[in-house]
């Protein structure tokens, strides 16, 4: 099922956490602080099937990273879920219309988070249970 993820978040602990949240899948976990790194990921490693996105970050930031992505196709070919502490509905709602297909708050529950990544990643049907009031937004 899930054998790639790109993690953007300039936090070490988020990424920590992460693999933590994400070792029921058993996938490879790429670590961007920022951005830009997830920019130069995408380019240099293939196979990424899924990218979690904070917004507020150094050097490009999560709506930026989603411009710039989103001139080379990057969101039509990979999901990317917004997870961030962000208040800024405005960000949240920019980064949808960028291509992002969901967003989740911090502090999240990681079953929520497994339920979104489910109804994303199996094929229309796979995730019927998924209730995305408790979760999160997805388009």
């Amino acid at each position: 099922m899930l054998k790639k993820v790109l993690v953007v978040d300039d936090s070490e602990m988020i990424h920590k956490m992460y693999r933590l949240v994400l070792n029921r899948y058993n996938c490879e976990i790429l670590d961007a602080m920022d951005g830009q790194q997830a920019l130069d990921m995408l380019e240099t490693h293939q196979g990424i099937q899924l990218i979690l996105l904070d917004i507020n970050m150094p050097v490009m930031n999560g709506v930026q990273f989603l411009e710039k992505a989103g001139a080379l196709g990057y969101p039509q070919r990979i999901p990317v879920v917004i997870i961030s502490t962000e208040g800024k509905e405005g960000d949240t709602i920019r980064g949808l219309q960028l291509g992002a297909k969901g967003y989740v708050k911090k502090p999240f529950n990681p079953t929520l988070l497994h339920e979104l990544i489910e109804k994303l990643l199996l094929p229309s049907g796979g995730a019927a249970e998924f209730d995305q009031r408790r979760c999160a937004n997805t388009l």
